[in-house]
């Protein structure tokens, strides 16, 4: 899992959860000559999709201990 863990992801996928809230609350202002443009909307959202699934991924690794769900069975005839 290249060194994601569960805390890294949640902790990215908060972040971007607020970065998409302060979009939301207002793309762009302005005070005086100066002018502010937030990132955009589908970047943000990408991310954001990004993040849910390292987080599904560092779960399921925790969950299954690292290793895959893999059997091996031998079927005999009696």
């Amino acid at each position: 899992m290249a060194g994601i863990t569960i805390e890294i992801a949640q902790k990215h996928l908060d972040t971007w959860l607020d970065a998409e809230m302060a979009i939301a609350t207002g793309q762009s202002y302005t005070i005086g000559s100066r002018r502010l443009d937030r990132a955009n909307l589908t970047e943000v959202r990408n991310a954001i999709t990004y993040w849910q699934n390292q987080l599904q991924k560092a779960q399921n690794a925790e969950t299954q201990k690292g290793r895959n769900a893999a059997y091996r069975a031998v079927y005999r005839d009696l």
